[in-house]
């Protein structure tokens, strides 16, 4: 059964193009280095909650939308590898959190194990 990295982040509106031209480029490079899917999708219905919600995770401001995302692998192992050529791709070599067009200190990730995969 696959791995599948996940994240969500908050893209302030005015750089949201920005951000989809880095994603697009991040894409075209973790596919090319193995990655079996990648997904990148803007938030159409998420409403902060009464506990908590997409955009109370990331503190989402008033001019801002969530980002939604995630890659596919075919286990742990291979995203390992995948990872590590992506990053160092030298076409990711601008990339540092500096140049990024998102707070990545409200961003937040982690690395799972399907257990239904229809």
């Amino acid at each position: 059964m696959a791995y599948v990295d996940g994240y969500v982040l908050p893209v302030p509106s005015a750089r949201l193009d920005d951000y989809k031209r880095m994603a697009r480029k991040a894409g075209k490079v973790w596919k090319e280095h193995g990655a079996l899917a990648y997904v990148e999708a803007v938030a159409e219905d998420v409403k902060p909650g009464k506990r908590t919600s997409f955009p109370q995770a990331v503190k989402l401001k008033e001019d801002e939308v969530v980002i939604f995302a995630y890659v596919v692998f075919r286990s742990r192992a291979h995203r390992d590898k995948v990872n590590a050529k992506a990053m160092a791709d030298p076409r990711l070599a601008g990339m540092g959190p500096k140049d990024m067009p998102f707070d990545g200190k409200r961003m937040f990730w982690g690395g799972f194990t399907p257990f239904v995969q229809l």
